[in-house]
């Protein structure tokens, strides 16, 4: 272990694995692919003139999707398809973390998770309009499965391959790669899109393409980090005759000197059967031991909370801006500029905040995050669309949401790696429960979200129950106990 630690090479080899898996999130999450949905599941616009104003506005109306009967509007069902998605990670991730735990190649696993998301973006371009709507659907949870399973391992490599004084700046470095990374796509996007393309059809067209782009470019540069990332853990357990599930090429032997094919596969079946109900085991177990210390209960519960708003915000808001500010369809894309200013916005705040811990310590950063997002939060809920400024308080919302959101995210996970045990081989069960409590955070807004865009038709009312659970986060990490650092403060 301490060979690999503070190794440049592999720390920046790590850190690369933000810039390949990031795009998903900007171009698939936050800008592209929601614009494309709202279109392709928009049935009609009718225009409203603003009394007083003389403004134009459009009102969009959506196809509604029946399942079973029932008519969902198409921005519930997809925050709705998000929550499956998050569900899934949460059921799935104990196991396979205890599993990479076990036989040690959770690298192995993270592959998977990469590539399981890279062709599910590429699979998105098969998304061509309401009759193939479930495809898209099916092609967004799978790839969302990808990048928060991907997640669960390569977080777990950052106390692995990085000492307590060095994981804030890598943690940061990661994000700053990632923000870099996205940036950079969505940009060569937005060309294809708005300059290459010249009529709706070929907009839809070139729209497609940046799916296809979006997974190469994470399958393709994740593979330096495959190169370099070393294949960390140790194997605990007695492992089965032959890993025939885990290693396909043994499926088509006949195992002979092992009993023969069904009996390795009976023993395998067994091996992971046992692992299932020891990872759900050891996952509750850990959460015990890391709420039975002070400082992780009170980080864990603060995490929780401020996750569901954070998150929850940052998957809905393209559908938020398309529905609320930018109805019209050839001013849906300023929601992109608006969002990769964010992203620029976003590298100086992981990089600011970063330094700024160093001076007031990771709690009253965390703290000053938080409080900037209730603001955020309580400003969005009194945007006006009729007002004719509303773009620009738009604008200035989004700056401020950039500066915080690389922020915290990049001081949540240094701040936890920071909290746990130093040296311990249970790095990958410790961010799987991590991972989990933020996905069941996730699970918990998008719900909310769904439900408010359902019964009320209006996303506005969802921000107030976000800065609630802002709120209570905040509240919590003020009881967080930092012990010094190097120059790390209380």
């Amino acid at each position: 272990m301490k060979a690999i630690k503070n190794n440049p090479k592999i720390m920046k080899a790590w850190a690369v694995y933000d810039w390949a898996n990031s795009v998903y999130s900007l171009v698939i999450t936050s800008t592209i692919f929601p614009i494309y949905y709202t279109t392709l599941t928009t049935a009609s616009k009718k225009e409203i003139v603003i009394e007083g104003t003389g403004i134009v506005r459009e009102e969009v109306v959506p196809h509604m999707i029946n399942i079973l009967g029932t008519s969902y509007e198409p921005a519930a069902l997809f925050s709705f398809s998000l929550t499956l998605s998050f569900l899934i990670v949460v059921i799935i991730s104990p196991i396979l973390s205890s599993l990479a735990d076990t036989i040690g190649n959770k690298k192995s696993f993270l592959q998977f998770f990469c590539y399981l998301g890279a062709t599910s973006c590429m699979g998105l371009a098969m998304f061509t309009g309401m009759q193939n709507v479930f495809l898209g659907l099916l092609f967004s949870v799978s790839a969302s499965v990808g990048f928060w399973g991907s997640l669960v391992f390569y977080n777990s490599f950052l106390p692995d391959i990085a000492t307590p004084d060095k994981q804030d700046a890598l943690s940061a470095r990661g994000y700053v790669y990632g923000y870099i990374g996205s940036v950079v796509l969505l940009i060569i996007c937005l060309l294809l899109i708005q300059v290459v393309a010249n009529t709706p059809e070929e907009i839809k067209m070139y729209t497609r393409i940046t799916f296809l782009i979006t997974g190469a470019w994470w399958f393709g540069f994740s593979q330096y980090t495959f190169r370099h990332l070393p294949r960390f853990g140790l194997i605990k357990d007695k492992l089965p005759k032959d890993l025939v599930l885990l290693n396909y090429k043994n499926i088509f032997q006949k195992h002979e000197e092992q009993g023969g094919f069904w009996e390795v596969l009976k023993d395998n079946v067994s091996f992971y059967k046992d692992v299932a109900k020891q990872s759900f085991r050891e996952l509750f177990k850990v959460g015990r031991n890391l709420f039975a210390d002070r400082n992780l209960k009170f980080f864990l519960s603060s995490f929780f909370f401020y996750s569901i708003g954070m998150q929850t915000i940052f998957l809905m808001a393209t559908l938020f801006g398309t529905s609320e500010i930018f109805t019209k369809e050839e001013d849906q894309y300023k929601l992109i500029v608006t969002i990769l200013v964010i992203q620029i916005v976003a590298i100086f705040g992981a990089l600011a905040f970063s330094k700024l811990s160093k001076s007031i310590g990771n709690k009253n950063v965390i703290s000053i995050a938080v409080f900037i997002w209730i603001i955020c939060c309580l400003s969005a809920f009194l945007l006006n669309k009729e007002n004719p400024h509303v773009e620009m308080q738009f604008y200035v919302l989004a700056a401020i949401i950039g500066l915080v959101m690389g922020g915290l995210q990049a001081m949540s996970r240094s701040t936890y790696s920071k909290l746990l045990p130093e040296n311990s081989m249970d790095n990958t069960t410790y961010f799987s429960f991590y991972d989990v409590l933020e996905k069941l955070a996730i699970i918990l807004g998008s719900v909310i979200f769904g439900l408010v865009i359902q019964y009320f038709h209006n996303m506005r009312y969802a921000f107030v129950a976000m800065s609630l659970f802002f709120a209570i986060g905040l509240i919590l990490i003020r009881f967080l106990k930092l012990a010094p650092y190097n120059s790390d403060k209380n």
